[in-house]
């Protein structure tokens, strides 16, 4: 009886999951495997009712199902919900509104698996001290498990080995803590779920490189903060990208430590260093808005390629206007989702793999309207 409750549980999430993405998305073509999405296809020989099935007549969007599908892969099988679990979620910074919607993606996640979710931040992107102390209180309650996404990969060792020492299962979602950092303080991470990054920095200077067309033309990047992970991974890719591309030369790479202010004062300086500039790739959507904003304050914008990271909803408006020309996107519902459910196996003591990657989608001025609702 036991067995065939989880199995109609199990069903149940799926069906739920599903129908939550067709509430963020909208109907597209399913994308070729290899394109420029990023979104990988279904195992060769694999059949779609292995994981789960669309229930007929759900108007859920093809990417994703791609991404709900890939996800739920890699998880399976499914933990048991309801179970009375609670979980701590400690995200960067309440002033990122990529980490606002995060918190309300863990939230919302929590109610539909019955799982009790307290989400907390460090007051800043930079403030690697404050954090740590958050993640130390986080351990001084009764958690099952953590999920923690750093600022950089060693601020939040010595509270990963405490949360050991306690007995919390302790999850890294997103930007990386250092691995081996942890085990020489005598730790371990029991789960880690992310998006490759070095992929996503490839992704937009892919689009970019294609846009410049044969003649090429002058190309920056803004990075995050110095030795963060996902500002390092996509700073590598883009780079990877523009240095083999013909006809494209790297005149600038500076850090914007995520911060819209100095993001503007980088592209102004850019533009009056290099006024002939053919496209700025930014490591997140708000410094990409601050160097659209530089550049139409300098009435330069046209010509222009500018492409960020996160598809965050401002970037999404500005997108549809012409602002930007594109962002890197993956679901912030079904990531954080996907994170409570690993949490929840290794609480459950189920085997997980090495690490769970969302998969990636690419949205343009040419293909945004296939985005409306996606969060």
């Amino acid at each position: 009886m036991k067995g065939t409750m989880k199995k109609m549980v199990a069903v149940m999430l799926l069906f739920s999951l599903f129908a939550f993405a067709a509430g963020c998305t909208s109907p597209a073509s399913p994308p070729a495997a290899g394109d420029e999405t990023g979104i990988g296809a279904a195992k060769e020989g694999q059949e779609n009712n292995e994981v789960g099935e669309a229930p007929a007549g759900s108007a859920v969007s093809s990417k994703a199902q791609e991404i709900e599908q890939a996800l739920m892969e890699q998880l399976a099988p499914l933990p048991e919900f309801n179970n009375g679990e609670k979980i701590g979620a400690l995200i960067i910074t309440l002033a990122n509104p990529f980490w606002v919607s995060m918190k309300e993606g863990y939230e919302q996640a929590g109610e539909e698996l019955g799982v009790e979710v307290t989400v907390m931040a460090a007051p800043t992107e930079g403030d690697t001290k404050s954090q740590l102390e958050t993640l130390d209180a986080m351990v001084a309650r009764d958690y099952n498990a953590i999920v923690a996404s750093p600022i950089e990969p060693f601020n939040l060792v010595p509270g990963v080995v405490k949360a050991n020492n306690k007995g919390i299962k302790v999850v890294n979602l997103g930007p990386p803590i250092s691995k081996e950092a942890v085990e020489e303080a005598g730790g371990w991470l029991d789960g880690r779920i992310t998006v490759n990054y070095e992929e996503q920095g490839a992704l937009a200077a892919e689009y970019i490189v294609e846009k410049m067309g044969s003649g090429g033309g002058k190309a920056a990047i803004i990075q995050g903060i110095p030795g963060a992970g996902q500002s390092e991974g996509r700073t590598a890719g883009a780079k990877r990208v523009f240095e083999a591309a013909e006809n494209v030369e790297i005149v600038s790479i500076q850090p914007g430590n995520w911060d819209r202010n100095t993001a503007y004062n980088i592209a102004s300086n850019i533009l009056q260093a290099h006024p002939d500039i053919k496209a700025i790739f930014s490591c997140n959507d708000v410094m990409a808005l601050a160097a659209a904003d530089a550049l139409e304050a300098a009435g330069k914008r046209e010509g222009v390629i500018i492409f960020g990271v996160d598809f965050i909803s401002e970037a999404h408006e500005a997108i549809k206007e012409g602002k930007l020309d594109g962002s890197i996107a993956y679901s912030i519902n079904i990531y954080s989702k996907a994170a409570l459910i690993l949490a929840l196996k290794t609480v459950q003591g189920h085997d997980i793999p090495e690490e769970v990657f969302s998969p990636l989608a690419l949205v343009s001025k040419e293909n945004v309207a296939e985005f409306e609702g996606w969060e």
